[in-house]
């Protein structure tokens, strides 16, 4: 078949953008024809695709994402499109692998009756209600239980169009027997003593994963722990702001922002800890990703893999409503507790003994089914 995978935007780095691939790699392994197609594309395109960039210009993200959407029915139409695969909402998807939260429960909760109504939102809306409501005849890729509950508590969504997938982390994630080596190499690359404390936000999108909550936690810990610690962000984002938040609080010493880097298993052994501290988070692959590396994290329980680390016992979980209070105390006790050895070995163990690893083959397996 010929397989029409869409999103808006596409960088190396994203986590989004990395599903989009391995699942597409796992369809074009079984034979199938694969087309990509995006408002704009960073970086390599993989082997075997066949990328189309649409170069749309318009005043708003809105308006130009729904010129983008009419002219896709163009292009599916002369090369033949069996199915389409969407990884933003949008109308008319056969399968639409479900990333992002709930734009209507975030408006109910975070803003006014007046806001939804504002042109951006009613759009945005209109096109969730198109992937979602009961009239939809979407087939959804859900990646979170707790995502699935809210769409089906505003939406109503019929159960038979709901298909949950496993986690879809790479395995080389995962502790390995060169694990000391990589955590020796990165300390010694970036200058961290064995007595310093690494702590690490990785991410793109630094203002909803919650690098400012990091960074007050950071600047809130005692002495002389402040002056040992280290916090290193990594993402695809505009920096200014943390760093200039950084400079506010007294911590531009401690504070160290990378962009988005294909060597993440050295950082996950190289580091104590990982904050995640989301305002929003669908899923949170990288949770999981730290777990199974062994490295303890402290997430807010807004996040949809939180869940995780109740499970394995690998951290602590911030629950709603957030505290910053809380989130400062549990940083600086993490820092130093007894428990972190074991929150180590239970996470090596439970990516051992979970399926943590098949979301790309099993998505496969529903869009070609």
């Amino acid at each position: 078949m010929k397989l029409a995978f869409v999103l808006f935007k596409y960088f190396p780095f994203g986590g989004l953008q990395r599903d989009m691939v391995r699942i597409a790699e796992a369809c074009r392994q079984r034979g199938h024809e694969i087309h990509v197609f995006t408002l704009s594309w960073e970086g390599e395109r993989p082997p075997g695709f066949h990328v189309h960039v649409l170069p749309i210009r318009r005043l708003t993200n809105h308006s130009r994402y729904g010129a983008f959407h009419v002219q896709l029915k163009g292009y599916f139409d002369k090369l033949g499109i069996d199915r389409v695969i969407g990884f933003n909402k949008l109308p008319g998807l056969d399968f639409y692998f479900a990333a992002d939260p709930c734009l209507r429960d975030k408006l109910m909760r975070e803003r006014s009756a007046l806001t939804r109504l504002l042109p951006r939102y009613r759009h945005f809306l209109a096109w969730e209600s198109a992937v979602f409501g009961r009239a939809s005849k979407t087939r959804i890729l859900l990646i979170s239980p707790r995502q699935e509950k809210i769409h089906r508590s505003y939406y109503g969504t019929q159960t038979e169009r709901l298909f949950m997938l496993s986690p879809g982390i790479q395995k080389d994630r995962m502790a390995g027997p060169d694990a000391s080596e990589l955590r020796s190499g990165l300390r010694r690359e970036f200058g961290i003593g064995e007595e310093e404390k690494l702590v690490l936000c990785i991410g793109s999108g630094f203002r909803t994963k919650g690098l400012d909550r990091s960074l007050k936690a950071l600047a809130a810990l005692p002495e002389p722990l402040r002056s040992k610690t280290r916090l290193i962000a990594i993402g695809s984002d505009n920096a200014v702001p943390f760093l200039r938040l950084a400079r506010k609080l007294g911590v531009e010493a401690r504070f160290q922002v990378l962009k988005g880097r294909d060597d993440i298993p050295r950082f996950l052994q190289g580091g104590d800890l990982l904050l995640h501290p989301a305002y929003n988070e669908n899923s949170g692959m990288v949770i999981l990703e730290a777990i199974v590396a062994g490295l303890p994290v402290l997430v807010t329980g807004v996040c949809g893999y939180a869940f995780y680390v109740d499970r394995a016992d690998a951290g602590r979980v911030i629950p709603e409503p957030f505290s910053q209070e809380l989130f400062d105390r549990y940083l600086a006790e993490m820092l130093e507790s007894p428990e972190r050895e074991q929150w180590r070995e239970n996470g090596v163990r439970f990516g051992q003994r979970e399926d943590l690893y098949s979301m790309a083959h099993r998505a496969a397996d529903i869009i070609l089914s």
